[in-house]
């Protein structure tokens, strides 16, 4: 069976893409029952321009039952061979770690899941003997507070987030790394530490990550490096507009990366 880096290029190669569209519906600009309309519509206008997708567990949460509902029918909506990324962020113990690596791998199918290590190796090793999904691992996150821990000074002289990526990356062959946009040095840093490990890269848009600034630091590499982008396209427009001008969007951020190969 393929792995999930391997689906993951073969995508972005056929697509010439980086672009991961988060599918994180705002709750207060939707009533539940119009979640997965709304987000079929917009898988549809963007799916050709999409590396992958991104839901975001907590955005379909938020609902509860209805929401995970919802969820269901966002899945069932991803055309086959565009991979699907369950960000959910979790960590914890053994046995809980395992519990919700069945969730997401054996009842949601996800290609891939973002966990996060602050537990360490033996609560993330329920997700890795998956081989053939993805585990991208919190390394420098996009917000603004990811500082107060992950670029602190440990006594060897590294930043917990260099840490985090030169101890993770060997933890297997299915792990990436997620590393924001907004933090480019780092983001360069990181790819000059483990220039083999892939890289989730969410920032871009919204939050004021630029594509320039992701290219220059981590490459154009399909299969390596996604880009995510949820805000700036889901709600790129309003009403009856809204799945065109996510596409738009989605086209935009996909000819912004590909210029700044072509740029380099």
């Amino acid at each position: 069976m393929t792995t999930f880096f391997e689906r993951l290029a073969a995508r972005s190669n056929a697509v010439d893409s980086l672009v991961c569209v988060g599918l994180d519906p705002d709750f207060r600009r939707h009533a539940v029952q119009e979640v997965a309309p709304f987000l079929r519509d917009i898988i549809a206008a963007t799916s050709e321009y999409a590396a992958c997708y991104k839901p975001n567990l907590a955005f379909f949460e938020q609902w509860g039952i209805p929401g995970l509902r919802a969820l269901e029918l966002v899945l069932d909506a991803i055309p086959a061979g565009i991979p699907v990324i369950g960000d959910g962020k979790r960590g914890d113990i053994g046995s809980t770690a395992e519990a919700y690596a069945r969730a997401l791998f054996e009842v949601w199918n996800f290609d891939a899941v973002t966990v996060n290590p602050y537990l360490g190796r033996d609560a993330t090793e329920p997700y890795l003997t998956y081989r053939e999904r993805g585990v991208f691992v919190l390394c420098r996150n996009s917000n603004p507070g990811a500082e107060d821990f992950q670029s602190l000074t440990l006594a060897t002289g590294e930043q917990v987030f260099e840490r985090v990526a030169a101890t993770a990356a060997g933890w297997g062959p299915n792990v990436g790394l997620v590393v924001g946009a907004t933090a480019p040095a780092e983001l360069r840093r990181v790819t000059e530490l483990v220039p083999a490990t892939p890289l989730l890269v969410p920032g871009v848009g919204t939050q004021g990550g630029s594509a320039a600034d992701v290219v220059a630091a981590a490459g154009y590499r399909p299969g390596r490096v996604i880009v995510n982008a949820s805000r700036s396209i889901l709600y790129a427009g309003e009403g009856s507009g809204a799945d065109g001008a996510a596409a738009e969007a989605a086209r935009a951020l996909r000819d912004a990366l590909r210029a700044a190969r072509d740029a380099g």
